[in-house]
């Protein structure tokens, strides 16, 4: 049952302001407003938490990762009815995305209890060493304190409550502090309900975690800010990032903040490949584009393409697949009309031709396309930023030196993908040094929406893409965004931290 309230050290608490969730068919609920105050609250307890969470042995903290996956499930049907009524997802795909989060709480269960992600490392003592001896060493990875995390809109599951971020900071040994998205209220506080379950059927300290409702900006503010929290995850919009990472940046005592702000995700449609398979890369990419109303950090929203009969054939039969796709709903009224203002941007940038327009109404997204010569996107920065929806952009360039520029002026990336046959390989060559420094995932002859949970993966990259190119959001490494090394010198074992 949804209360509206805010779950703060235990304790399911209400605040005497309220705001009501945007559903897409019934009836709005009352949820309480997140309050500074609160936040305070929140934090305090977290901090009491912190030093015995922390020293939990990897079994226990496994096991904690295990019940809150089990809560979760347990509550499963319920979240998909909340989560598909407030976000007009379709039931099928929270149910997937809900195996996806527990998933990730079962894999790094796992993962912790194997010890590897610890970095256990030892110089050992030598006494007789000349001109001077050297101590006994030993360096471990140790939790960092309390986290902040910020539920992100698009993905009410898997990147929110008990998403990544969450996941990681409690299986590092860090108490959590979750600000949930006004997009899915009900939604999140029911994964908020599993937690809370399984802090209690442990019998663990209550301040473990905490869920403050969405609130003003100043909420979220103070929440980067509160000298109690040591590292924020955060996924969202750039702006909203960015300011959120200067206000991290400007605290007495700055803190990481790990932030997955989007990217446009490049496409290079290499010349071999375009001509012999160009209609069926058209048609795959118009369904990658697509999928969830193009609402996805790695939605790829540029394909670069040559000039010539191939890359027009590859327009049209990108703009036909498009033209027989109907609206989708998209999370919120707020992105809904962002993605308008975004395609109105497109629309009227002088350089730019529309090759598919269409017109979106109320909380629906139609699709759009559009072309531009690679010299009219260099010249163009504002054609590089994300337009959160199902529109994007083809890039046309006149040979492969051009190519090679294109790949040069983006900026950091989640991903870059190249669609090659044999015949491509020189080309490829050449644009993989490029790319590794411009995304932090490569993709080949693939599409980059799909972010597989596993050790191997990686899901941020250079800035704007992310806050901190050497992290990941996702996969196991994820982790050790939220440990730092420690060095014991002459440590007696008796005294050693349980690694």
């Amino acid at each position: 049952m949804i209360t509206g309230k805010h779950l703060i050290a235990g304790k399911w608490v209400g605040s005497s302001e309220t705001f009501q969730s945007e559903p897409v068919t019934g009836d709005p609920v009352d949820f309480s407003v997140g309050t500074v105050d609160l936040i305070d609250q929140a934090a305090q307890s977290a901090d009491d938490a912190f030093l015995g969470f922390s020293a939990l042995s990897r079994k226990e903290r496994a096991a904690f990762l295990n019940k809150i996956a089990e809560e979760i499930d347990a509550r499963g049907d319920e979240i998909t009815t909340v989560g598909s009524v407030e976000t007009g997802l379709p039931e099928a795909r929270l149910t997937g995305e809900r195996g996806r989060t527990v998933g990730q709480l079962r894999l790094f269960a796992t993962h912790i209890e194997n010890g590897d992600y610890l970095d256990l490392r030892r110089d050992g003592a030598l006494p007789d060493r000349t001109p001077l001896p050297r101590s006994d060493l030993k360096l471990a990875q140790r939790p960092v304190g309390p986290v902040a995390v910020f539920g992100a809109s698009n993905f009410p599951l898997a990147f929110s409550t008990a998403g990544g971020d969450t996941a990681s900071a409690l299986a590092a040994g860090c108490p959590v502090i979750v600000k949930g998205h006004s997009a899915h209220p009900g939604t999140g506080e029911l994964v908020a309900q599993a937690i809370d379950a399984a802090i209690r059927a442990l019998g663990l300290h209550p301040g473990v975690f905490s869920f403050v409702q969405g609130g003003s900006r100043q909420v979220g503010s103070s929440l980067v800010q509160h000298p109690l929290v040591k590292a924020v995850g955060f996924t969202g919009s750039l702006v909203g990032g960015r300011a959120l990472f200067d206000l991290c940046a400007a605290r007495p005592d700055p803190i990481p903040f790990f932030g997955e702000l989007g990217s446009v995700n490049p496409m290079f449609m290499l010349p071999t490949a375009l001509s012999a398979r160009g209609e069926a890369l058209a048609k795959a990419w118009a369904e990658s584009m697509t999928m969830g109303a193009g609402q996805f950090c790695t939605n790829p929203g540029i394909a670069v393409v040559m000039t010539g009969d191939a890359g027009d054939t590859f327009e049209a039969a990108t703009s036909q697949a498009l033209s027989d796709m109907g609206a989708q709903t998209m999370l919120t009224q707020g992105i809904a009309s962002a993605y308008k203002k975004g395609v109105a941007e497109f629309g009227s940038a002088t350089s730019v031709t529309c090759l598919h327009g269409t017109t979106s109404t109320g909380r629906d997204a139609n699709p759009n396309l559009y072309s531009v010569s690679a010299k009219d996107w260099i010249a163009n920065e504002t054609l590089q930023e994300e337009v959160f929806g199902p529109a994007a952009l083809v890039v046309r360039v006149s040979s492969e030196d051009e190519m090679l520029d294109v790949a040069r002026k983006l900026k950091g990336q989640l991903t870059a993908t190249m669609h090659l046959d044999d015949g491509d390989y020189d080309l490829a060559q050449k644009l993989v040094p490029i790319l590794e420094h411009k995304a932090g995932r490569l993709v080949v002859n693939g599409f980059p929406t799909g972010v597989e949970v596993c050790d191997a993966m990686v899901h941020g990259g250079p800035y704007p893409a992310s806050t901190n190119f050497g992290a990941t959001s996702v996969g196991t490494m994820a982790i050790r965004r939220f440990l730092r090394p420690v060095c014991y010198q002459d440590f007696p074992d008796a005294l050693l931290p349980s690694f």
